[in-house]
């Protein structure tokens, strides 16, 4: 574990306010009352009318415009070039090819790696900067002076290229990032393939096909996620994403059991197979 904060878990922001066309109408509709007592018209075709519905959608978007530039400035929410602006701050430079995602994850990381004392979030960002091939690290001390490196690939099933392996190690062993009592090893992540194979039972009146698109979608999406290191597949966690509307019950044949891996072991999703049955 690192001290970086989990930016998913953070509240969310009070500058980015909740907007309503709606509202924003009947407040511009309020106030022109009290200004002039003598306007009572309430149809839509009335000039004046029409006249505030065209304000009110223009404030609506000019609102939305406020709070995108809100957040576009908080690192939960920034992208793109936005995000690069930031990462500048942390004295971080987006590696070519790098997601989103993986900057954001990068840049909170980026101040553990300034120590020189080996903590583990200092090997975790500067693995995670070596490459764009990387995509999660553990770092594990078995010994005391010996920290064990795991890297898993975005590519394929996760196994990382001797080349990449390599770049690892390099820029871990480096002087100004190796405390000199640590010896640090770097190994490619053990991959656990896996199946999913389940019945979605429906109700009688969807259509299959939607049902069926949207299971294995938030299927998809759950495999995806915990592709990770030391990240379990849980029978609860395919289920409820198979649950889709329209799903009365899913019977879910493999994986047979939870899969749970260790902080060096990364599940990868081989197949989906859907089969649908009514209720």
């Amino acid at each position: 574990m690192t001290s970086a904060i989990n930016l998913s878990k953070l509240t969310a922001p009070d500058v980015v306010e909740p907007l309503d066309y709606e509202t924003i109408l009947g407040e511009m509709l309020a106030d022109l009352r009290k200004r002039l007592p003598s306007f009572s018209s309430t149809v839509e075709s009335d000039p004046a009318y029409k006249i505030l519905e065209v304000a009110a959608y223009r404030e609506l978007l000019l609102r939305q415009r406020v709070n995108e530039a809100a957040r576009s400035v908080m690192l939960a929410f920034s992208s793109k070039h936005d995000l690069d602006q930031l990462a500048a701050l942390f004295n971080v430079e987006r590696r070519e090819g790098e997601s989103d995602v993986s900057l954001r994850m990068r840049l909170p990381l980026s101040l553990e790696g300034l120590s020189t004392a080996g903590p583990r979030g200092a090997y975790h960002y500067h693995a995670l900067s070596a490459s764009s091939d990387v995509k999660d690290v553990s770092v594990v001390s078995p010994k005391p002076g010996e920290v064990a490196v795991t890297v898993l690939s975005h590519h394929g099933r996760g196994e990382a290229s001797p080349s990449v392996l390599s770049t690892v190690s390099q820029a871990l062993n480096a002087e100004e990032v190796r405390p000199l009592t640590d010896k640090v090893t770097v190994r490619g992540a053990n991959v656990i393939a896996y199946k999913v194979v389940a019945t979605l039972i429906c109700f009688a009146d969807p259509d299959r096909n939607v049902v069926t698109k949207a299971a294995r979608q938030a299927a998809e999406e759950y495999v995806a996620d915990t592709h990770q290191l030391g990240r379990a597949v849980t029978r609860s966690g395919l289920i409820a994403a198979l649950h889709q509307p329209g799903v009365m019950n899913v019977k879910l044949t493999s994986p047979a059991t939870d899969i749970t891996t260790a902080s060096h072991e990364a599940a990868w999703c081989t197949e989906i197979t859907l089969a649908v049955s009514d209720g």
